[in-house]
């Protein structure tokens, strides 16, 4: 006779099993994100392909449904419960996708990275165009699979922000836009503006990323678990909480683009890497949500990075690693530079003001394409139109527009309104933190520690044995509330300008 000891043993080997493959897929995509050559995409489709589906497998078996009604009432073990609730969600909703179309639509996500990047390149959507129709149906299809109340969408929403729905975002958006474009126009109005002009000037890829790795150093990014690459998209990824991944993009002619990705992305790897080792080899040994996610790198690109106590402590450590030009750029006219409002064509370029504005747009756009509202062909279109009638710019080109990001190459249908929420909870634990703490008085005295502590102690440690909007509330006693964000936006911006 089998004792519950000997089946909770055997559970956690099957989910150390279950990791092996979900931690070869995401090296495979790593990989393929940053060194593949273009001839090797193929074959190492395939790959992931068969990976993927041995994890499907795994994921929704016989075998994991055994130990599912074994242990979910029997065990009294808190984490093997919680990972028992998590692998029963997985089972429950993977099972109704049969393992066959799912090995076909990890195959096509694969190669469709590879195309969205030539079509980049190539400025042609119509390389891309039957890849992500592809995409979109299927999405389309397991949305079915999934089953939702009132919008199809609701059911992709739930794999990165559970407990968050379209009636949600339909409610907190056009608050925050109509916030967001008024707050635009005084800034347009003023007469005192930042000249950003002082920050242009060739600086050497090869010091930018000295100064960044410095940065990260200090902000608590462990490089003996993680490494710094550079990629077209950059991205975080987490192979375990000892190998968790960042990369980033330069550019010679504007340092922001790598400075400030860098930092958002080491504020996604801190995370990770200060999860509860306890909780190592199950399934919540990763983030809650991906608003939770971006709310941790939100939180030290914007809140920290682009505050002035940051620039006080590190402007002289910049100078030091930037071309002589920055020696007559006082800290001040720099400080503005750096945080000026321009309405921009390219998301991950935005300044804060306007950034939320790129997700109102994406979302919109995926949201109507997933209830068959818009085509496709249409996304080139319907995405200028948009970007004119948001922010008054219209991209001149598609590589500026529609393929400008990666993740509806990656089928990631669903992922975008976690940019806006997480902006959102960044300002609540902003909020949060300010009253246990004097933050601009840590940032500008390097006490980085203190503020990891604090993420770590109410977010970072739990992984995702807590549900995203139980961390909202735990930590800041409220619910979702934009105006935490706005607050900070106005009162930021109304010195700047």
């Amino acid at each position: 006779m089998t004792t519950l000891k000997q089946t909770e043993q055997d559970f956690l080997k099957l989910l150390k099993e279950q990791n092996a493959y979900q931690e070869a897929t995401m090296l495979t995509f790593w990989d393929m994100r940053t060194k593949i050559p273009k001839n090797g995409v193929e074959q190492r489709s395939e790959v992931v392909g068969f990976l993927s589906e041995k994890q499907h497998q795994i994921e929704t078996s016989e075998k994991m449904k055994y130990f599912i009604d074994e242990l979910k009432e029997s065990t009294t073990d808190s984490l093997i419960r919680k990972a028992v609730e998590e692998c029963e969600e997985t089972y429950e909703r993977n099972r109704k996708i049969p393992t066959d179309e799912y090995k076909a639509y990890v195959m096509l996500q694969s190669k469709s990275e590879a195309i969205w990047q030539e079509a980049r390149e190539k400025n042609d959507f119509a390389l891309f165009q039957p890849y992500l129709e592809k995409l979109a149906g299927y999405n389309k299809q397991f949305a079915e699979y999934w089953g939702y109340q009132r919008n199809r969408y609701d059911a992709l929403l739930h794999n990165f922000e559970p407990g968050v729905t379209t009636e949600t975002l339909d409610t907190v958006f056009p608050k925050v836009r109509k916030s967001l474009t008024d707050l635009l126009e005084k800034i347009n109005e003023s007469t005192s503006k930042p000249d950003p002009s002082v920050l242009k000037g060739q600086f050497p890829v090869k010091d930018q990323e000295a100064f960044t790795i410095n940065i990260l150093k200090e902000m608590g990014y462990n490089f003996s678990s993680g490494r710094l690459d550079e990629t077209i998209h950059p991205f975080a990824i987490a192979l375990n909480m000892n190998d968790v991944r960042i990369t980033t993009r330069y550019d010679e002619e504007d340092f922001r683009m790598a400075v400030f990705g860098t930092i958002h992305e080491g504020g996604h790897a801190i995370y990770e890497q200060n999860i509860d080792p306890k909780l190592a080899g199950t399934p919540l040994a990763t983030g809650t949500s991906m608003g939770i996610h971006e709310s941790q790198s939100l939180f030290w690109e914007n809140f920290i990075g682009r505050s002035k106590a940051f620039w006080d402590r590190h402007y002289h450590v910049f100078q030091s690693y930037a071309p002589d030009k920055f020696q007559k750029v006082s800290l001040n006219d720099f400080y503005k530079a750096v945080n000026e409002v321009k309405p921009s064509l390219i998301r991950i370029e935005a300044d804060e003001l306007t950034y939320p504005l790129h997700i109102m747009i994406r979302y919109e756009l995926e949201n109507a394409l997933i209830n068959d509202e818009i085509n496709v062909s249409d996304l080139p279109g319907l995405w200028n139109e948009k970007m004119d009638d948001y922010l008054g710019v219209i991209p001149p080109t598609n590589r500026e527009g529609v393929l400008q990001d990666i993740h509806w190459a990656g089928g990631d249908f669903g992922y975008f309104p976690s940019y806006a929420l997480g902006y959102m909870y960044a300002a609540q634990f902003y909020n949060a933190m300010n009253k246990e703490m004097d933050v601009d008085n840590l940032v500008r005295n390097g006490k980085y520690e203190n503020i990891r502590n604090w993420l770590s102690k109410h977010i970072h440690q739990y992984g995702k044995t807590k549900k995203p909007l139980d961390i909202i509330e735990d930590v800041t006693k409220e619910k979702l509330n934009p105006d935490h964000l706005l607050n900070y936006l106005k009162t930021k911006y109304s010195t700047i300008y």
